[in-house]
């Protein structure tokens, strides 16, 4: 029954946002079909248009490892919350962990999210590029902090995981800021098409040696080896060229 009334709440606040979001979003008149003689000139004319960017290899790969250490981490962080302390992990109650988690975690993950995005409306991409790059990754160290010392204090553990999901959805605002960026062009909606296909394949492929490392070098080594796994997105970063104007609210 409880699983019942879940999901029909979940289905009645999707459709009420659907609603909402049919009215409320913007309707730019760029926002209109793309003119082509089949939809296989299309289909092909989106690639060649995507992939001959100039700098697009440095994209590409900024996409697929900006997110190398949390693809690894958001696998393992119920299972390290939820394992017995004798294993390594923190031995929560699965409520303990929905509450942390799913609830604490969700809620921070919100406002990091709301507050990246205002911040970069006020000075553009550019200019807030490193603070994020640097929230999503640094505060991973909330994990190695909790796998070294265990912590007992179901506050601290919350505030932990507050932490690192806050900083998630604080950094998280660039990537996505990017994937816009580098969508413009003649074909923008099929561009971002491809740059989510590339960004969920920047959290599969990592997802799935997760565990595998963690089994062979502890939980401790293994929040370790997430925080180096970050090194790749800070220097890919350093090196991306974005318009100074791009994400300001004019």
């Amino acid at each position: 029954m409880a699983s019942s009334l879940t999901f029909y709440l979940c289905a009645g606040l999707f459709i009420a946002f659907a609603v909402y979001h049919f009215f409320i979003l913007p309707k730019p008149e760029s926002d209109k079909p793309v003119q082509n003689r089949s939809a296989l000139i299309g289909f092909y004319g989106s690639f060649y248009s995507f992939f001959s960017q100039k700098g697009i290899l440095l994209s590409v790969c900024f996409i697929l490892f900006y997110r190398l250490g949390e693809a690894q981490l958001i696998k393992l962080a119920s299972p390290f919350l939820l394992d017995p302390r004798d294993l390594g992990g923190l031995g929560l109650s699965t409520y303990q962990v929905g509450f942390a988690y799913g609830t604490v975690g969700v809620l921070c993950l919100t406002i990091g999210g709301i507050l990246g995005g205002v911040v970069a409306s006020g000075g553009g991409l550019k200019k807030w590029l490193w603070p994020m790059v640097f929230s999503m990754n640094v505060t991973n160290l909330a994990y190695v902090y909790m796998a070294f010392f265990q912590p007992e204090n179901y506050i601290v553990i919350c505030s932990m995981v507050g932490f690192e999901q806050f900083g998630y959805g604080f950094g998280f605002t660039a990537f996505m800021l990017y994937l816009i960026y580098i969508s413009q062009g003649k074909y923008q909606t099929s561009h971002y098409a491809i740059c989510t296909g590339m960004m969920a394949l920047g959290m599969m492929l990592p997802g799935m040696a997760a565990g595998w490392i963690q089994e062979s070098i502890g939980y401790s080594n293994f929040f370790i080896w997430v925080c180096i796994c970050t090194i790749p997105g800070f220097i890919l970063a350093y090196y991306l060229k974005i318009d100074p104007k791009f994400g300001k609210k004019s």
